[in-house]
């Protein structure tokens, strides 16, 4: 590997958890670095479904350490959703999961207050999942977040948690008409959820360092994408975390060196949840065949993705800014028996052609796409494993994609399950 880091390259749902899970049975380590529970990543194998929001896609692996690093906002009863639900469908949840001492806590009132202010906003909001992230991330920032490591001195706890409810209930009842949250309620069922994180919990910096400097394979797992990153992303409409390529090192202590390689994931067409510009969007017939034959709806939220086709000036920037070295293409089965595909390989804009991703929401939102069209296939293509047994209509529309986007594709996937993976030149 021995450090390769998997991000999404469009705006989310891309299927990285399922690139993950590939890759990591060549890992010693799988990390998580940013997001939290709104992040949702479907893994597939064996006639099984797993969804999951926190613990990385790598579980599934024997002999693999899965961390949780600092980067990422732990919502405890989200997390032992998940591990109840593993460990009831037979997979081993111990030491091979670490979850770092620095990370911040998901609170109550970062729930009440996401989904208050969504109601509230009405016809401008954002369509979060609701599950708190960008209210925690914020207190993060604003020096008023609890980190798990809080949990373990109880008076220290006790003064954050005064601190923060001292803060949020006047808003909670002012500002948004809520209930107030009760300080011997939280307190009492964050203890307790202190004691069943601990055996999990330690310095997941250490921890890394360690791994990266003794030369094992290291493999990181973004959420969310390149487009949804807070700093480089279609602003406002993003998420609260770098959930690009650039924020492995401050979500988890290593150096940018430590990266050695940069995996962009892409669907064969475009999806978007919530609000926000989507140039390629159709919102026609074709659009709703993607969503129907895609099964596109949220794993998180269930909500229907926004369906359209693949938007390569959208890739193109995330290869760049990302410096990603090849991607991972998934469901290009998708598209069997559509007549024409296209890719989008610039933008029409009021000041003129450009082949660049505009800075301003409002410039994305006025963008014209310019279309390169491509005969479709017919054949279905779920059985391949070689790239030249692939049509050859469907060989020209990836090899079109490298083209546009600037980065070689590394793998083809033409199915949801583990083993439906075309490697190309035998390297991902």
């Amino acid at each position: 590997m021995p450090t390769t880091c998997v991000i999404g390259a469009q705006r989310g749902d891309e299927g990285k958890a399922r690139i993950v899970d590939l890759l990591a049975d060549e890992a010693d380590v799988i990390v998580r670095y940013q997001g939290g529970s709104n992040a949702g990543h479907t893994v597939m194998f064996g006639g099984e479904t797993f969804r999951l929001h926190l613990v990385p896609s790598g579980i599934f692996r024997a002999g693999k350490t899965c961390v949780v690093a600092h980067g990422v906002v732990v919502d405890p009863p989200v997390l032992f959703e998940e591990i109840d639900d593993l460990r009831a469908r037979g997979h081993q949840i111990g030491k091979n999961l670490l979850i770092s001492d620095r990370a911040q806590l998901v609170m109550p009132w970062h729930k009440i207050l996401d989904r208050a202010r969504e109601e509230a906003d009405g016809k401008a909001k954002m369509g979060t999942t609701g599950r708190g992230i960008g209210p925690c991330y914020a207190d993060k920032v604003s020096y008023r977040g609890i980190r798990v490591c809080d949990l373990y001195d109880r008076g220290w706890f006790e003064e954050r948690l005064r601190l923060n409810l001292g803060e949020k209930n006047p808003i909670l009842e002012k500002v948004y008409g809520k209930a107030p949250l009760h300080f011997e309620t939280v307190r009492d069922e964050y203890l307790g959820w202190a004691d069943k994180l601990k055996p999990f919990v330690g310095d997941a910096v250490g921890f890394l360092h360690d791994a990266v400097d003794a030369g094992k394979n290291v493999l990181f797992e973004g959420a969310q994408a390149v487009l949804l990153d807070v700093d480089i992303g279609v602003y406002p409409y993003v998420t609260a975390s770098n959930s690009s390529a650039l924020g492995v090192t401050a979500g988890t202590g290593l150096p940018p060196k430590a990266i050695h390689k940069v995996i962009g994931c892409a669907k064969a067409y475009a999806t978007h949840v919530g609000s926000g510009p989507f140039p390629t969007e159709d919102e026609g017939d074709e659009g709703q065949r993607l969503r129907d034959i895609g099964r596109e709806y949220g794993t998180t939220t269930g909500r229907p993705r926004r369906c359209g086709w693949f938007d390569a000036v959208a890739v193109r920037f995330a290869v760049r800014s990302n410096g990603i070295d090849g991607l991972a293409l998934v469901k290009l089965d998708v598209l069997r028996g559509f007549p024409k595909l296209r890719i989008c390989t610039s933008y029409n804009l009021p000041s003129g052609p450009t082949r660049h991703l505009p800075a301003a929401a409002f410039a994305v939102a006025s963008a014209k796409p310019v279309y390169r069209e491509l005969p479709g296939f017919d054949e279905d293509v779920s059985g391949v494993r070689r790239f030249e047994d692939l049509p050859a209509n469907a060989r020209a529309f990836v090899k079109a994609i490298e083209e546009e986007s600037g980065a070689p594709i590394l793998l083809v996937s033409v199915g949801p399950s583990r083993e439906q993976v075309i490697r190309l030149d035998g390297h991902a």
